[in-house]
This record gives C-alpha cells, sequence and structure tokens, in this order.
C-alpha cells in the first residue's frame, strides 16, 4: 500500500510538470520606443497567464536599472488554441495597456495589441535560457 501511494504521489507530481503551458518561462522582448528591452517571465496566476518584468536592457543591451522591474507586463492572457493568446500586455514606452494576441510558433513570440482601435505591433520576442 506504502508503495502504491509513492507511486500515485510521483505520477501527479509528473503530470504537473508536463502539463505546463508552453508560454510559461523567460522571454527577451524586442526593443520599445526608447531602445529598452525586458526580460519577461511568464508564470500562472490563478486561471490565466501572467508575465513579470525581472530584467531591464538599454538600447546598448547592458542591464539597466527600471522602475518597471517586479510589474506585470502581460495579465489576464489566455490560450485560444493554435499557439494563439488572448490578454492584456502593457507597454511602459507608452503607459498603455493593450488587449493583447500572442502567437506562440516554438521559441517565438509576436506580440501585437490594440486599445480603442489603434493597434500596436510589439514585435516579436525570443525564448530566454
Amino acid at each position: 500500500m506504502k508503495m502504491m501511494m509513492i507511486a500515485v504521489v510521483g505520477l501527479v507530481a509528473l503530470a504537473g510538470t508536463a502539463m505546463a503551458d508552453p508560454l510559461e518561462g523567460l522571454w527577451r522582448t524586442t526593443a520599445d520606443d526608447n531602445g529598452y528591452s525586458g526580460l519577461i517571465e511568464v508564470a500562472p496566476c490563478g486561471a490565466a497567464l501572467c508575465g513579470t518584468l525581472i530584467r531591464s536592457f538599454d538600447a546598448s543591451g547592458a542591464e539597466a536599472s527600471s522602475p518597471n522591474i517586479g510589474r506585470q507586463i502581460i495579465s489576464e492572457t489566455v490560450a485560444r488554441g493554435g499557439g494563439e493568446y488572448r490578454g492584456k500586455v502593457w507597454a511602459p514606452d507608452r503607459d498603455r495597456t493593450y488587449n493583447s494576441r500572442l502567437m506562440l510558433d516554438g521559441d517565438s513570440l509576436a506580440v501585437s495589441g490594440c486599445v480603442l482601435g489603434i493597434c500596436r505591433d510589439g514585435g516579436t520576442w525570443t525564448r530566454a535560457n
């Protein structure tokens, strides 16, 4: 009986690992209007996915301080199927939150969003290791 319980616990732990969403992990953004880019950590937040800025880089690629470290860049994001995600994305360079469309293709993430009919291409982010 004890061995069976250990086996069940092990299978549950493996199932949780296998069920991680493909969007989870670290993503390097493209440069914004000011030339800054960031490292975003995407993880579950409730029933959705959220992405938090954990590092910032200046136009030369050097790490830079930012008052936005720790701020959610991606929020309320859910999978729609076929690599598509919908939710919200906040753009620090314009201090606007857009209704986002994220398209995941392997280690590339095409980011775009709209607010009040005005749309913006957020470029293609790359998975960071």
